[in-house]
């Protein structure tokens, strides 16, 4: 009976993905309502849970810290086409697409997969245990890319407005390929262990051979699993900006401000990452689920800011990159917050709950800034 049901899970999961773009390829480029919404919708659903099914079984073979870097860039890349082709087909109005969607981002995943994963694991646990020299080098890395992309182009002068001139842009867009590159060379080569999951002893836990009891899937099987989640990636992203001319109407029909667009896309794209880091901190593998956190925030912006840099060539509007004061204050204070999360390489309910906090606020200040 268990194995029947394993087979049934495989089958769906393989069959999803493949529907997903066969959806995608049917509904692309039209205006959908009334039934195509909700069947777009609830594929999009299927795709992200096929999407996660199938990062595990890629991550369980290839072990820790590559597991999660497949899924934090696979997505990542994705969420980048998505922005792009959205600001290219938007108009004015889509000048602050990439800011809203990547500041999105990185609250989400500071604050909403952070704040979820070591809330889930600790109250599970009593605490929640992780290694704070790789967390901490993460987090470094994402506030310094996250300043220098998204803060400093408020204050430059080169340009009126917060944007920034040609080569300020092309220097964002380097130093963030460079850091992102040094990052992770540093997590996959020279200090791998510094981002495996640790045990209550502070002992490194090899997530290849010691996560759970299952067998380590085959070659063949982690070939195939690498292809659905390329598919069901394309199929997630590709369908959320069919539902974003639906989604977008709804935002302005209830009078929210234009950025909570890049919220709800950020939200949609997130979504698989969220599920797999909490299926991991359930699992007292705390550091799988920051490394998803931090990772997804740090490819996001590092990604991003090259991609539109070089599609600002082509824009004809201007490219906003600058967050507002209230912005700034929030992401001020994710980064000290997270700071002192992150030292003592522990975290309690607490630490949890000041992190989902702070993105409350921020969802609560992007509907009603």
């Amino acid at each position: 009976m268990i194995v029947r049901l394993r087979e049934l899970a495989s089958r769906w999961t393989e069959a999803v993905p493949v529907l997903a773009v066969l959806l995608l390829a049917v509904t692309w480029g039209r205006d959908l309502a009334g039934v195509w919404v909700g069947l777009v919708t609830l594929v999009l659903a299927l795709a992200v849970l096929a999407a996660v099914h199938h990062a595990e079984v890629v991550a369980h073979r290839v072990g820790e810290p590559l597991g999660s870097l497949v899924l934090a860039v696979a997505v990542t890349i994705i969420e980048v086409a998505l922005i792009v082709t959205l600001m290219l087909d938007g108009g004015d109005k889509s000048a602050t697409l990439a800011r809203d969607t990547v500041f999105a981002a990185v609250m989400i995943t500071c604050n909403g997969i952070m704040g979820l994963s070591l809330l889930a694991a600790s109250l599970r646990h009593r605490v929640a245990v992780f290694n704070p020299e790789g967390t901490g080098a993460a987090l470094a890395t994402v506030a310094t890319i996250a300043t220098l992309s998204l803060v400093l182009p408020t204050f430059t002068t080169s340009k009126p407005g917060p944007e920034f001139s040609t080569s300020q842009l092309t220097f964002a867009a380097l130093a963030s390929l460079v850091l992102y590159g040094l990052f992770v060379a540093t997590q996959t080569v020279r200090h791998r262990s510094y981002f495996l999951p640790i045990n209550r002893s502070g002992e490194v836990i090899d997530a290849a051979s010691a996560d759970d009891t299952a067998e380590r899937p085959s070659n063949r099987a982690a070939y195939t699993s690498l292809t659905m989640l390329t598919l069901a990636l394309v199929g997630v992203v590709g369908l959320a900006k069919g539902v974003s001319p639906t989604i977008e109407s709804g935002v302005e029909a209830a009078g929210m401000p234009h950025a909570v667009v890049g919220v709800i896309i950020a939200l949609l794209v997130l979504l698989p990452e969220t599920i797999a880091a909490l299926r991991a901190a359930r699992r007292d593998r705390v550091q799988i689920s920051l490394n998803l956190a931090l990772g997804s925030a740090m490819a996001s912006i590092g990604l991003t800011i090259p991609a539109v840099a070089v599609a600002s060539i082509w824009l004809s509007g201007p490219l906003v990159l600058g967050l507002s004061a209230t912005h700034m204050v929030l992401l001020a204070l994710t980064v000290v917050v997270g700071t002192l999360t992150v030292v003592p390489g522990r975290a309690t309910p607490l630490q949890g709950g000041v992190h989902l906090v702070l993105l409350a606020a921020y969802l609560v200040l992007a509907v009603n800034p």
